[in-house]
């Protein structure tokens, strides 16, 4: 059963070039009133089933937080339909719904019965709420005396604990320290677990691909993409990427300045003419010139200015494995060429499970390498002395980057391999080595 379903819904705003604020100046200054039509969302339409957990990427414009707004009703739309089951609870804005004047206990009352829970039910509540925002020595302080972070403790706080059915949050996360950051996650984890609803807006990307299960891309008003959470957000990112390489490439583009006209001199006929120059070569030698930049989708971008060429696994004599055992030594040799050198070079690797979760991912700067220089064509190794693998079914990513982080080859599941185990045995991704102790009777 679903518990959002949006239906071709569009929303525009104008946009007043110089609007007159005064009655006077709306008379006086008519051309002010000039506006641009700008439509943030057009055609939408998707629908969130019960229990789903929906996050929503896009860059900034593109009308996430319109949409999660139209979702709670502060905005209605141009056109289109929805429908929204259940208790809505939200958190969208700093401080929504907040009196400066009034203190936190006091906003906590105001703030519930907006969500729609009456006196005793918020009378219920409040310790778990004023526990969860930590702000037991600071709650009968005017809220105006309170700090960005301390808002939004107290605004999440109210939020997470109204019994909603669906719980839509932008981006306000991102204004509390590290550690509530995670505390936050870990409750809407929890909410998540217990079939709340959840539609999440923000730009941090791995958190969508691990916290929900789902990911709507949203792109110039339009769905772009609506798939499985790592499949949307690698196609995003793939996009993103090409964008920023387009950027740079205008960039890198001469500008051409026009060369005055020589002036015309009359010659002798009778002169001779001097020989027709050798045309100049190009001045852009083999190693200067612009790599191609490699095709784009969702497992594979880049700039293509430095090449992975070939990824394989090997056993300690150098011969190429295509079944790995755990517990054995192996050896990870990636390829590479250089096309274009660059400031820096970030060579890294990861583990996937068949199903795309993060057994081990790690890159040479994490491992504190950072090689500046390298020969054109070589081979990095990525050592492995025990591997501790499971049997099973896993994929690999590989990537290069420079030292800026910029993408020069990325591969999202460069290849599939296989583990074996005899007498490794046990439950889950990952074999630790361990002993047991038992008690004699």
């Amino acid at each position: 059963m679903a518990a959002i379903e949006v239906e071709n819904l569009y929303k525009s705003f104008k946009i007043y070039s110089d609007k007159g604020k005064t009655l006077k100046e709306r008379l006086l200054f008519k051309k002010r009133r000039a506006y641009e039509k700008r439509e943030v969302l057009n055609g939408i339409s998707f629908s969130i089933k019960k229990g789903e957990t929906v996050g929503l990427i896009g860059h900034n414009g593109c009308g996430k937080s319109t949409l999660l707004k139209l979702l709670t009703r502060i905005l209605y739309p141009d056109a289109g339909t929805i429908k929204v089951e259940g208790r809505v609870s939200s958190l969208l804005e700093l401080g929504a719904g907040f009196h400066p004047d009034l203190s936190g206990r006091e906003n906590i009352y105001a703030n519930a019965a907006i969500f729609g829970l009456k006196k005793k039910e918020i009378d219920e509540r409040l310790k778990k709420i004023i526990d969860f925002s930590g702000l037991e020595d600071f709650i009968d302080n005017p809220v105006r005396t309170y700090s960005s972070g301390m808002y939004t403790r107290l605004a999440f706080s109210v939020a997470i604990n109204v019994d909603a059915d669906v719980l839509l949050v932008d981006e306000i996360l991102a204004v509390g320290d590290v550690n509530f950051q995670q505390k936050c996650l870990k409750k809407m984890r929890q909410l998540r677990d217990s079939g709340v609803t959840i539609v999440y807006v923000t730009h941090d990307t791995d958190t969508v691909k691990t916290f929900c299960n789902r990911a709507i891309w949203i792109h110039e008003g339009k769905i772009r993409k609506d798939a499985d959470s790592w499949e949307a957000v690698d196609a995003y990112l793939a996009f993103m990427n090409d964008e920023k390489m387009r950027e740079l490439e205008k960039e890198q583009e001469p500008v051409q300045e026009e060369q005055p006209e020589e002036p015309q001199v009359q010659e002798d006929i009778n002169d001779e003419q001097p020989p027709a120059e050798e045309p100049i070569e190009d001045a852009l030698t083999e190693e200067e010139a612009p790599a191609e930049e490699a095709e784009l989708d969702s497992n594979h971008f880049g700039s293509g200015e430095v090449l992975i060429t070939k990824v394989r696994f090997v056993d300690e004599q150098g011969e190429v494995l295509d079944i790995l055992k755990c517990g054995m030594p192996v050896s990870l040799e990636i390829d590479y060429q250089i096309l274009k050198e660059q400031n820096g070079y970030n060579f890294g690797m990861g583990f996937f499970t068949a199903s795309g979760i993060n057994v081990f991912s790690t890159n040479t700067n994490i491992d504190n390498i950072f090689p500046e220089k390298l020969p054109q064509e070589g081979t990095v190794r990525f050592k492995i002395q025990n591997l501790s693998l499971l049997e099973g079914e896993y994929k690999l990513n590989v990537a290069v980057v420079n030292a800026d982080q910029a993408p020069l080859d990325y591969y999202r599941c460069f290849l599939e391999f296989a583990v074996a185990s005899e007498n490794k045995k046990a439950v889950g991704t990952t074999y630790i080595e361990h002993t047991w102790e038992i008690p004699q009777a």
